[in-house]
């Protein structure tokens, strides 16, 4: 009888089985590690790779924005920063021209002292922003940073800067306004003799 048992719990579980199978109501039964995914069809380990392939390239696409916005923002800091010092340097060149001034014609010393004090204030902003006066007087004539405004012959060798008219600047390694200079054509001699 108890064998008679068994057969009856043996041949009632495949019918469960098959039953579970073929009946509508009840879904489907698959393991996880091979279920496609519902929405898109891949299985899970493509769709994991998709996925951390996703977030990789957003990654770089995000850090890619973020470096290119600190550029931009630097640039555009720079860009300020070298249109205010344009409209600066006119004034300055006014300070330069009435400190000589002031020495020639040998004003109160105590007032000659006082507008110095602000011309080096104001060299000394320039200073903080990286801008840098260019000294051209006993240098070759460099097209880059200095504008010929004549030739002039003189003892200097042919191509030195004798004069400087107005001063120029660079920001940085940038040139922010070259220097109008006078250059040398050379000894008075060669050109009479030529």
């Amino acid at each position: 009888m108890n064998e008679k048992k068994n057969k009856t719990k043996k041949e009632t579980v495949p019918e469960n089985k098959a039953k579970k199978e073929t009946d509508p109501e009840q879904p489907e039964q698959i393991e996880p590690a091979t279920a496609p995914n519902v929405q898109t069809g891949q299985p899970p380990v493509q769709e994991e790779e998709s996925l951390r392939d996703q977030l990789l390239r957003l990654r770089a696409d995000f850090d890619n924005f973020r470096k290119r916005t600190q550029r931009e923002r630097n640039e555009l800091f720079l860009l300020a920063n070298e249109s205010l010092f344009l409209e600066l340097l006119p004034v300055i060149d006014h300070f330069e021209m009435g400190l000589k001034s002031a020495e020639e014609h040998r004003i109160d010393r105590s007032v000659a002292d006082g507008f110095r004090l602000v011309y080096n204030q104001l060299l000394d902003l320039l200073k903080k922003f990286n801008v840098t006066p260019i000294d051209a007087v006993g240098k070759t004539f460099d097209p880059h940073r200095h504008e010929a405004l004549t030739h002039l012959p003189s003892d200097q060798p042919a191509e030195t800067v004798i004069e400087q008219v107005r001063r120029g600047y660079l920001m940085g390694e940038k040139l922010l306004r070259a220097a109008q200079v006078v250059v040398s054509s050379g000894s008075p001699e060669n050109k009479e003799s030529e």
